[in-house]
């Protein structure tokens, strides 16, 4: 939907400079209405990018937003990651220290639970 504004905004102020262009070639015999139209086309094209602006503005503000978000996402899956290598390898050690004793202590199992997903807060 910003992405149609932004693109309608940019299609006026291309129409408006147009406008400005002829009006250049086409000098209007009172200098002073030439001097108010203008400056009419002037605010209205400040108006028209600022708005442009405002609209890229959220846009990144959304997308900051969201790139956070993954980012947290990432570093929890990451971390959990690691816990279950750690895990793994202390069992793995545990293993190879009973064998190299030569006692026959069987490996414990995996620690497997199920995980329920976070709730957002």
């Amino acid at each position: 939907m910003k992405g149609r504004m932004l693109f309608a905004a940019a299609v006026l102020s291309l129409t408006l400079s147009a406008g400005l262009v002829r009006a250049a070639e086409d000098p209007a015999a009172d200098h002073t209405l030439a001097s108010d139209q203008a400056k009419a086309m002037s605010e209205s094209m400040k108006h028209d990018f600022k708005v442009i602006a405002d609209a890229a503005k959220d846009s990144a503000k959304k997308v900051a937003g969201t790139a956070k978000e993954v980012a947290h996402e990432v570093a929890a899956a990451s971390k959990e990651g690691a816990h279950e290598i750690a895990a793994t390898a202390k069992r793995g050690a545990a293993g190879a220290k009973a064998a190299v004793h030569g006692e026959k202590t069987p490996i414990p199992p995996a620690n497997h639970k199920e995980k329920t997903p976070a709730t957002p807060q």
